[in-house]
């Protein structure tokens, strides 16, 4: 079944070609496209275009279908096209002609645009909860070990003293940041295009307002041509947001995977969170972190690929969008999943304590050394020259400080400012 069908037969190849795999796409659509159809159906009863027992019986059909779908899932036959075809052929042979009446005032256009800006706003918001999570967990683990020592590096050489309060705290404070990168894409998609049809809206009197309303959009895209427009304008937003938040947690699983070899020794999992060699008894590999590298620096390509199908694409609705649908749902699955994988096992890294008192870090204590002799009175670059020196003859007389001895401005070993970020994680889950 073709909504575009006007009897002339399709090329089989032709068909399969263009269709791709929009039916497995369409099904994760399904629920949205049941609840905007029922907006529509309210609407078009309100204005008078169908009657109200006509109103009745469209939407209770689609509560049902609605219901069915949460319960079991959907389908979409072999021999229909895509998702918007398969519910208004349910309602056709449930309701016979008052179920082809659905389609009035609108097209497939803004059908999947309603679509897809639906499920975006409900998975983006789920992604920033989960983000808003794990940005929890890591600052637990900062207060946790707060006061624990390890080296700061600046161009892999070591530089000076850090914590693991300032390394989870920092990579939590990230997080909190890159929400404001998902709020962007969330409210890209919170914009109402039903009723802009195929993209130059309709002559039937629709009323924009109460689908807007009745969907909960914060607005409504106001010309039906930039309706249109924003078909892939809203998951390059999305795809953004995505790759930000993957960023964040693909550098996070480089430190890890770093900081667990043997030749730094930072932190330790248990066995149960690694993997072995087949040949080498000994191993304990971090592939977890690997795996979760290697994902969220895929998606970190997204945007960039979204945009090359969006490149130099005029303005009106073209079929090459099709496949900017089927890489952003995808992408949202996949950054969920790292998401949660990073929440099951982040707990349970654990920091090695005492890393500092090794000879090798010896001197990242070199700034402090400058520092107090600067607290004596010395001019800065004299003290740094006067350090300088030591290191160089062999004189130098650092020694290993404690978190406590760092009590400097906020954002230092002995200040991370840890409950400001909590306080702003909390203003974020407003």
């Amino acid at each position: 079944m073709k909504l575009w069908d006007k009897g002339a037969p399709a090329d089989a190849m032709m068909e399969a070609f263009t269709v791709g795999n929009d039916r497995e796409m369409d099904v994760r659509l399904a629920r949205w496209d049941v609840v905007g159809s029922i907006a529509h159906a309210e609407m078009l009863a309100s204005v008078g275009i169908i009657s109200s027992d006509e109103r009745n019986a469209l939407i209770n059909e689609l509560q049902l279908l609605l219901e069915d779908i949460d319960n079991n899932g959907f389908v979409i036959e072999s021999d229909v096209e895509d998702v918007h075809s398969q519910v208004e052929h349910h309602l056709t042979q449930r309701l016979g002609d008052v179920g082809k009446k659905i389609h009035t005032g609108r097209s497939r256009n803004d059908q999947i645009l309603v679509d897809m800006k639906l499920w975006l706003r409900h998975e983006l918001r789920t992604i920033r909860s989960s983000t808003l999570d794990t940005a929890s967990m890591l600052l637990d683990k900062a207060e946790q070990h707060r006061n624990v020592l390890l080296p700061g590096y600046t161009h892999y050489q070591v530089a000076m003293p850090s914590s693991f309060g300032l390394w989870f705290g920092g990579h939590a404070e990230a997080l909190i940041e890159d929400i404001a990168v998902l709020d962007m894409a969330i409210d890209a998609a919170n914009a109402n295009p039903l009723g802009s049809a195929a993209g130059y809206g309709s002559s039937f009197p629709l009323d924009r307002d109460m689908t807007t309303r009745a969907l909960n959009f914060g607005r409504m895209h106001v010309t039906s041509t930039f309706a249109q427009m924003s078909r892939g304008r809203t998951e390059k937003l999305a795809a953004i947001a995505i790759a930000q938040v993957a960023s964040t947690l693909a550098r996070f699983a480089s430190d890890v995977v770093l900081y667990m070899s043997q030749n730094f020794g930072f932190i330790t999992l248990p066995e149960k969170y690694t993997t072995g060699s087949s040949i080498m008894p000994h191993k304990k590999n971090p592939d977890l972190f690997e795996v979760l590298r290697a994902r969220c620096n895929r998606l970190q390509s997204l945007p960039t690929e979204i945009a090359f199908v969006l490149t130099n694409l005029p303005s009106g609705y073209h079929r090459d969008l099709q496949f900017v649908k089927d890489r952003i749902i995808p992408a949202i699955d996949e950054v969920g999943v790292c998401l949660q994988i990073l929440q099951h096992v982040g707990p349970h890294i654990t920091p090695v304590n005492d890393i500092l008192s090794d000879p090798r870090y010896f001197y990242a204590f070199s700034v402090d050394r400058v520092h107090d002799l600067v607290i004596q009175g010395l001019p800065f670059r004299d003290a740094y020259r006067a350090v300088a020196e030591s290191i160089a003859n062999g004189t130098f007389e650092g020694k290993p400080s404690a978190a406590s001895d760092h009590t400097g401005h906020i954002g230092s070993i002995g200040n991370p400012g840890l409950e400001v970020l909590r306080q702003r994680l909390g203003e974020k889950r407003r």
